[in-house]
């Protein structure tokens, strides 16, 4: 059984609780500098967001295909929890961001997200997968990789499993850890063709103690 018995009752009650939470991190900063530093972003792509929550990849990726002058395809973005959705909403209203689209679905179902959300270029999710079942857990990897054209990208941020994990993101937001052995065994059992782990940049060393970035390959 997952650690997290009710994760959409756990981020209905504390949307606003983890949007705090993340910014005292300075995980959006984080995440950003991932992408500015990375070689995933180029023109045209068509990206998912898989459990967008408040929305904070999805602004960092968006942010940094402006900055690098790319135009996009596509940008959504869906999540489980109708309360995070709403909150990223308002997040895009105040902003006046009108090039991305969103949708409720459950990572364990997605015939639910809209027709035509399929054969991305690049999928990213962070701070997701870990509420999903542990026994179920490949199942979701696999059908995100599902969602992905041939040679397309996922890119995975989680939890690293440590004592200061386990009492901060394990108990407090009653999250499931994994070890980099079994996610390199999750990765495969999902049949990406390959994985690699991937490193933080140095503007956002900080994260590199909380958690893991997994890119894999369809």
């Amino acid at each position: 059984m997952s650690v997290a018995a009710d994760p959409q009752k756990l981020f209905t009650d504390r949307h606003d609780t983890y949007a705090r939470f993340i910014g005292l991190m300075r995980y959006p900063q984080g995440l950003r500098a991932f992408f500015l530093a990375s070689s995933l972003l180029r023109s045209d792509l068509r990206i998912l967001d898989a459990g967008c929550g408040t929305g904070v990849v999805t602004l960092a990726v968006r942010e940094a295909l402006l900055r690098g002058g790319f135009k996009r395809t596509a940008l959504h973005a869906f999540d489980l929890t109708g309360a995070m959705l709403d909150h990223f909403r308002g997040t895009l209203q105040r902003r006046e961001i009108e090039d991305v689209e969103l949708a409720q679905a459950n990572v364990l179902h997605l015939d639910a997200l809209p027709q035509g959300w399929t054969d991305y270029d690049l999928i990213v999710s962070a701070s997701m997968l870990e509420y999903v079942p542990r026994q179920r857990f490949v199942e979701a990897l696999a059908g995100l990789r599902a969602r992905l054209r041939g040679g397309g990208r996922f890119v995975l941020f989680i939890t690293r499993r440590n004592p200061l994990t386990r009492l901060l993101i394990g108990r407090w937001w009653r999250s499931n850890l994994y070890s980099a052995a079994e996610l390199a065994d999750a990765f495969g059992a999902a049949g990406f063709s390959s994985f690699a782990f991937r490193r933080f940049p140095p503007s956002a060393i900080h994260l590199a103690a909380w958690g893991r970035v997994i890119e894999g390959r369809r």
